[in-house]
């Protein structure tokens, strides 16, 4: 019976969760305003507190100029939710740049490459799953992969092919 109920709660614990507004997360790092960054677009990165491999990938942005705004939350659910993420191409770490989500480990030049063309019919971008070589799971065996586009018909396409990078 104990363990009836300690199922129950903690499902409510977990929807609790998922109902936290944005406003909640705790930035780890101080918002970098509009004007200040540069010219260069601010991607917002919303991750879990203990995910080492979306560390990796705000690194990488950072290495590859971009400034970054670092949100640590609970779950990305909610984020995703709120962005219009699809399940199907959810990850451990969602961002915000510009009218765009990315999703997952999406190198640094797509994304670059997204806010160039100024696509007003792609919602983001992801890369589902974490391929061996993306940035943030670098490995001696990277594999090509595909980043994947969400159009606002609701339709997936892919958006760029891109070769992982070896960790050595």
């Amino acid at each position: 019976m104990k363990q009836k109920y300690a199922r129950r709660l903690a499902g409510l614990l977990s929807a609790t969760v998922l109902l936290l507004p944005l406003s909640a997360t705790v930035a780890e790092e101080a918002p970098v305003p509009a004007d200040e960054a540069g010219g260069s677009e601010t991607i917002v990165v919303y991750k879990t507190p203990t995910c080492g491999c979306c560390t990796k990938w705000v690194d990488h942005l950072r290495a590859n100029g971009f400034e970054v705004d670092v949100n640590t939350v609970a779950s990305t659910a909610p984020v995703q939710a709120q962005f219009g993420v699809p399940r199907r191409v959810g990850s451990c770490h969602t961002a915000k740049v510009g009218d765009y989500w990315v999703e997952g480990h999406v190198p640094a030049e797509i994304i670059q490459k997204l806010i160039d063309e100024k696509r007003d019919d792609i919602q983001g971008i992801a890369v589902p799953g974490m391929p061996a070589g993306s940035p943030g799971m670098e490995s001696p065996n990277p594999v090509s992969y595909d980043v994947i586009a969400y159009g606002k018909d609701g339709k997936f396409y892919k958006f760029a092919t891109v070769q992982g990078k070896s960790s050595s």
